[in-house]
């Protein structure tokens, strides 16, 4: 019996995807992110940064925060600072998911709208602003080191618990958070071990996902962690997320269909390995997507687009 629902953060199952193997030499497994109390990944550095910041006395009981975010840490901050007694103000872009906005909004968090035309940095600079002015409490993720500390403590241990000899390991880049910790960790474990992350087209919008040549680099990200990136379409990314379900009877998140997509790209150049696949979200709140408007067709396009770019 859990005593409370931080207390659910994280741990979350890892499952192998048998129906969606391109070649027998090959197994392909998935870390379900979407099991956590929040429906996310961001729980976890959520969770952590705000424990972090409350132990060393930087963020006051009650005190407001504040963070810019296209859904999920958003909706992750709205839950946890509604448990722990802090007001939550989210910014977000104005092209965000109406059912991202409706959870917000559920949970108590205020909105502040952010011009979706002139990408994440508008949001971002605004819950600057709003922290510097107002005395709230800046969340970070893009900036902080705790965001990829928290999947270099948490989640890799995890995977390595899990599957100590996966062979690739594939995930979103967002912040790069997740890319940076957990790549980090596995490669102190093996550095044989690949990692490699699916990127959106620029100018293309997948939830969580962005572009690093839309005109916004995270600090914390370093290009010398990665072995490999792979560019992926939006409707290749629906695709994915469309088949995973048809085959797995998995509803994933639209950044999950990259993450597939890029990882069958990856293991064309397989014959045998172990490859894990980190899906951020669950698909619930993407029901209204094209993704899941399973009676409208999705424009073919040429997978040969898709690039995979090394370092």
């Amino acid at each position: 019996m859990s005593q409370d629902i931080l207390s659910l953060v994280g741990h979350t199952p890892m499952v192998e995807l048998r129906s969606c193997s391109p070649k027998p030499g090959v197994r392909l497994f998935a870390k379900l992110e979407g099991q956590n109390p929040s429906g996310s990944v961001k729980d976890r550095i959520v969770a952590y940064i705000i424990d972090r910041a409350r132990r060393e006395g930087r963020l006051a009981a009650g005190q407001e925060i504040v963070e810019a975010s296209t859904g999920n840490t958003g909706i992750a901050l709205a839950m946890i600072g509604r448990r722990l007694g802090h007001p939550v103000r989210v910014v977000v872009p104005d092209n965000a998911f109406g059912d991202v906005i409706q959870t917000l909004k559920a949970l108590g968090a205020k909105i502040e709208l952010a011009p979706a035309r002139l990408g994440i940095k508008s949001a971002i600079d605004a819950a600057q602003e709003i922290a510097r002015g107002e005395g709230a409490f800046l969340l970070n993720q893009f900036d902080t080191e705790d965001n990829p500390l928290c999947h270099y403590e948490t989640t890799a241990v995890e995977v390595i618990e899990q599957l100590p000899d996966l062979d690739v390991f594939v995930c979103g880049l967002g912040t790069s958070g997740t890319a940076m910790g957990v790549g980090r960790r596995l490669k102190e474990h093996n550095p044989a071990i690949k990692i490699v992350a699916a990127e959106p087209r620029p100018g293309q919008y997948l939830q969580g996902l962005r572009s690093l040549e839309d005109g916004y680099m995270p600090p914390i990200f370093s290009a010398d962690r990665l072995d490999g990136k792979i560019v992926v379409s939006s409707a290749n990314a629906f695709r994915a997320v469309r088949e995973l379900l048809r085959r797995e009877g998995i509803l994933a998140g639209l950044s999950s269909g990259a993450v597939l997509h890029a990882a069958l790209k990856w293991c064309q150049r397989l014959e045998n390995g172990k490859v894990v696949m980190l899906f951020a979200d669950s698909g619930w709140k993407y029901l209204n997507s094209p993704a899941y408007a399973l009676d409208e067709q999705i424009d073919a396009e040429d997978d040969g687009l898709d690039e995979v770019l090394w370092w």
